[in-house]
């Protein structure tokens, strides 16, 4: 099984050339999900005790299972947050994986992480934050939260006679903030939004009701999942150095848009965090999973995550840069290659225009709702996702007008809410969208 024959050959070269074809598809198809009684009767039992062998597998894979999956790379697949890979960073993909590389120890994979370290400086450059900041690329912005805010309370504890345990956020902020208060047991407290954002004159009043040596941890969006909005970070900064409390900044969606010059300023106040995430599985054109995580001081990151034991003394004991210390993870694949890879190859100033590109789709998709009476937009769009409301729809019409659109595989549009009411949404990452896939999506609601 693990020995190169011919029929490993004749596999190899199959997976190759429908990586190509794959690659060089234009237009991508969108398909579609299929019920599990579907999937049954037409793929049936994969796994037996002699094996399809490698061709047959394959081929399963390609004609049954894979148009099953939609395309999230497709131009017109507009809700979550999509991803948009470059064919450099896809292609690349398999040479990671092809590598055998462990990328959590500078001994093992010290080229990799060397590379994976220049895309982190990249990003790093772009919040603004110094030379010695650093981290690593994790799975995404669930674990690059949790990993940040476990950092910020063991900080705290140094320094606090008493226990921290609290994180203030907004009502706005990404579901995984709450999900990492429940798995480290901390409380969430809810800052009320001010015009949409957290602003610091709301956090101050929280801080002072709730005590604010209980908090270890204030946590600011730059750019949130459901209506791309960013916090004001400057004002929040100011409240989170006045109390010494550590300062995160959620920007797993949004933090792309640093690399923006039309709306780099939204984000004022950025270079004083603490610790920042960004997904570059999302606007930042890299291939599932990439998150990455960054630590203004990397030596509190370290002495949160550094895992001890016998067998890992050769690494704990030494002063190379092992990114398994900075979060919670151990084991990790370089899952930062395909995004440095893609950097490499292009130039930083093609991620530029893409990104500024896609903020162009975004005010046209603005603009095109404005002027259309049966439409109405929620709020102007700070990035590139886009609200809006079907005059006189219910939560029916929505969903029936989103299951036709993927059905006829025009368009993948899920509906969201707001404050109860259903609206459509469309979020904008892919730099293959164009007017003509808004203009036509937004017909069909006429």
């Amino acid at each position: 099984m693990h020995r190169f024959d011919e029929k490993t050959q004749q596999l190899s070269d199959a997976i190759a050339a429908y990586a190509d074809d794959r690659l060089k598809l234009d237009p991508v198809p969108l398909d579609g999900p299929a019920t599990p009684e579907e999937l049954q009767e037409l793929v049936g039992r994969t796994i037996t005790r002699e094996g399809l062998g490698g061709l047959p597998a394959l081929e399963l894979f390609a004609e049954k299972l894979a148009p099953n999956c939609l395309s999230i790379d497709h131009p017109r697949y507009l809700s979550f947050i999509p991803c948009a890979p470059t064919r450099e960073a896809a292609m690349f993909d398999l040479v990671v994986g092809a590598s055998a590389l462990y990328a959590g120890s500078w001994l093992e994979g010290s080229g990799a992480v060397y590379a994976e370290n220049q895309a982190l400086r990249w990003i790093a450059d772009l919040v603004g934050l110094p030379a010695e900041a650093g981290g690593q690329f994790v799975q995404g912005g669930t674990i690059g939260n949790l990993s940040a805010l476990v950092a910020a309370r063991e900080s705290a504890r140094e320094k606090s006679a008493g226990r921290p345990y609290r994180v203030a956020a907004t009502y706005g902020s990404h579901s995984s903030i709450e999900t990492a208060c429940k798995v480290m047991d901390a409380e969430l407290v809810k800052v009320p939004l001010d015009n949409w954002q957290l602003t610091g004159e709301n956090l101050r009043k929280v801080l002072q009701d709730n005590d604010p040596d209980t908090f270890f941890a204030v946590v600011a969006t730059a750019g949130t999942t459901n209506f791309g909005i960013i916090d004001d970070i400057a004002s929040v900064a100011e409240v989170c150095e006045e109390y010494g409390i550590w300062l995160h900044v959620d920007g797993a969606y949004g933090g792309a848009g640093l690399a923006a010059p039309s709306i780099r300023s939204k984000y004022a106040g950025i270079e004083r965090c603490n610790s920042f995430i960004v997904d570059p599985h999302k606007w930042l054109f890299a291939p599932f999973d990439c998150c990455a995580l960054i630590y203004r001081d990397p030596v509190k990151g370290r002495a949160a995550h550094t895992q001890h034991a016998t067998y890992l003394d050769v690494l704990t004991d030494s002063a190379e840069w092992n990114p398994s210390d900075f979060s919670i993870g151990l084991t990790r694949r370089a899952r930062g290659l395909p995004f440095w890879f893609s950097l490499a190859v292009n130039g930083t100033d093609k991620y530029t225009e893409a990104i500024e590109h896609t903020l162009d789709i975004a005010r046209f998709a603005n603009a095109e709702i404005t002027e259309r009476p049966y439409l109405e937009l929620v709020r102007e769009g700070s990035l590139t996702v886009v609200v809006f409301r079907r005059l006189g729809w219910t939560a029916q019409d929505y969903q029936r007008w989103s299951d036709d659109l993927l059905k006829r595989e025009i368009g993948f549009v899920v509906p969201t809410s707001h404050e109860g009411e259903t609206l459509a949404r469309f979020a904008i990452v892919n730099p293959l969208t164009s007017e003509d896939d808004i203009t036509e999506i937004l017909d069909t609601m006429a």
